[in-house]
């Protein structure tokens, strides 16, 4: 996982693995939400886990708050680049 406990980072790994590890997560005891973190391109792959999660394997998880906003990456040359960034909160109903 990482730091923050109920964080999943996501990245270019196949989108089955990140399923996996929400799967996981919720099965611990007292997991109650899990978070998806985003950005780039990456943010297509977040918004897949969270649904095939939802639709085919936890019936009773659902999407409780989204939120999108951009990050300034630095680049060579003293430039700024924005990225779109997008976290994603699954929690458990009842």
């Amino acid at each position: 996982m990482s730091e923050e406990e109920n964080v999943i980072y996501i990245g270019r790994k196949p989108v089955m693995s990140y399923v996996l590890a929400v799967i996981t997560y919720f099965n611990m005891p007292n997991a109650k939400e899990v978070v998806l973190k985003a950005r780039g391109r990456a943010i297509t792959t977040a918004v897949d886990v969270a649904e095939i999660t939802r639709r085919r394997f936890m019936d009773k998880a659902k999407i409780s708050n989204i939120e999108i906003g951009t990050e300034e990456l630095p680049e060579e040359g003293g430039r700024t680049r924005a990225v779109s960034t997008m976290e994603i909160t699954l929690s458990l109903e009842g």
